[in-house]
């Protein structure tokens, strides 16, 4: 217990001109949940990415039990005892694969493996890591079957199969359900408890001051402050970002006195299992969609943007019936939406040649801003350039690969594109993922100022975001509108009634 489990010492890491860690210092000991607080920007990601094996520190050193720790993989690092579950699951999944194969995929990959395993002995082998998160599902089904939540626990199942001495959980709730969230602070209790290290990366404070033993703050690619407890979270914030957050971050919008309805639902009914519901939305307003995940939220967005169908019911639009036959279809009308996992419905991959801020702005707008099929690139830029300062992406310029982003300034480009046009009605669904305290109120400020000639529906799981941005809060779960309020009411709903 004297010795820590992971240590780094002076670790220093730059890309180009830009320095991205100075001189950090960090120990981590058995049976400690260290919580690592930071800006957007402040040299998180790079340095869960040098512990866990994807870069290399330029300077510094690393011991894990004691012993030099310099690992060249992440499958090194895993082998040595540090497991990493990211934020994205994108980039550690199969989704054509069974579920029983992406719970083994590490097994599966190592030559040692008996390549002869039948699929059922597959899904054998796999249960035991699927019921220790909780997981209860066909195995044998393919990934993509399952949510966005289940397959992050697919990846933290994989991560624990060889009881790492560090954990490194990257945002883990951030797609999981209030009792899915539940499972896993039970979970990290009990590896606690048996002795594991864990590092937390979070930028929501109720997952803090649920299991954290200790706070560090990092700031500008340093650690500027740690914290035991009792840990005064509003001061770490103040730490965090350098200044203090606005006394009026709640208070409630003021889109004016505009009561044009924008969009309208009626009778809609989103899955042959779930009740009826209207819903209407004003021009110049802010209305949250709140509840958990999994509870329909984001079925709703896609109803809306043309991705998928209602079972029945009527939307209208600018009081025009609204029957979008495709997303693209949705975008000329001049309804977007902001999906909730960025990378699958909002950024490319580096591979593709205009992964860049300039190039990710402008691609729902070609035909608009390149007449005639030619790209022009001097616009992209004159667009990117604007949005950069407007939403404070921390980048070098337009041309910057969204690879080379924090996960908070990665949304902050999301939210950007889709304000690069003028919308009649804007769907953000999860829009705060991933982004620290500072930056949410600054998006929250952001998105009340450019309120007024649209209509804006946001899609979140968490209550405090909720009424810290919208107007009116609808709760919805199980595919249906349940109770509503006003941010300056209470947290507690009243009864919203069908007609």
């Amino acid at each position: 217990m004297n010795q820590p489990v992971l240590k780094a010492v002076s670790i220093t890491k730059r890309f180009g001109a830009t320095t991205a860690l100075t001189h950090l210092d960090l120990d981590i000991r058995a049976g400690e949940v260290v919580a690592l607080m930071g800006a957007n920007g402040a040299g998180k990601s790079t340095l869960v990415k040098i512990i866990s094996g994807v870069y290399g520190a330029d300077s510094g050193a690393l011991t894990l039990r004691g012993e030099p720790f310099a690992p060249w993989s992440p499958q090194q690092a895993k082998r040595l005892g540090v497991a990493t579950v990211h934020q994205s699951t994108a980039d550690a999944v199969v989704p054509t694969l069974s579920i029983a194969d992406n719970l083994l995929l590490d097994q599966l990959c190592d030559a040692a493996t008996a390549w002869r395993m039948t699929p059922a002995v597959r899904v054998d082998a796999a249960r035991p890591l699927a019921l220790r998160v909780g997981l209860e599902v066909d195995l044998s089904a393919p990934l993509h079957t399952l949510s966005l939540a289940g397959q992050q626990l697919v990846t933290l199942a994989r991560a624990l199969a060889g009881n790492p001495s560090l954990l490194i959980l990257d945002e883990p709730t951030a797609s999981l359900s209030a009792p899915e969230a539940e499972r896993l602070f039970a979970l990290i209790e009990r590896l606690r408890a048996d002795g594991a290290a864990i590092l937390l990366v979070s930028h929501r404070l109720g997952d803090l001051r649920r299991i954290a033993d200790r706070v560090t703050v990092m700031r500008d690619g340093r650690i500027v402050a740690n914290l035991r407890p009792p840990i005064d979270f509003d001061a770490a914030v103040e730490t965090m970002i350098g200044h203090a957050l606005p006394a009026d971050r709640a208070a409630p919008h003021d889109s004016g006195t505009s009561s044009d309805v924008v969009f309208s639902a009626r009778d809609l009914k989103l899955t042959p299992a779930s009740i009826p519901f209207d819903l209407d939305v004003e021009e110049g307003k802010i209305v949250a969609i709140a509840g958990p995940i999994g509870g329909g939220k984001s079925r709703l967005a896609r109803v809306i943007f043309g991705e998928t169908r209602a079972v029945q019911g009527d939307m209208q639009l600018l009081g025009k019936p609204w029957r979008p036959r495709s997303p693209a279809d949705a975008i000329r009308a001049g309804v977007y939406l902001a999906g909730e996992d960025r990378w699958r419905s909002s950024l490319f991959p580096d591979s593709v040649p205009f992964a860049s801020i300039a190039g990710t702005l402008s691609f729902p707008f070609l035909p608009r801003w390149h007449k005639g099929g030619f790209v022009r690139r001097e616009t992209e830029r004159a667009a990117a350039g604007e949005a950069i300062a407007a939403f404070g992406v921390r980048c070098t310029g337009p041309d910057d690969r969204l690879s080379r982003l924090s996960g908070g300034n990665q949304q902050k480009v999301v939210l950007a594109r889709w304000h690069a046009e003028p919308s009649k009605l804007l769907l953000l669904d999860e829009p705060f993922q991933g982004v620290d305290a500072g930056a949410r109120a600054d998006i929250v400020a952001l998105l009340r100022k450019r309120a007024a000639g649209r209509a804006t529906l946001v899609f979140v799981s968490d209550l405090e975001e909720a009424f810290e941005i919208a107007d009116r809060v609808v709760h919805f779960d199980r595919g249906t509108t349940l109770l509503r309020a006003a941010p300056a009411d209470s947290l507690s709903f009243v009864a919203l009634p069908h007609s």
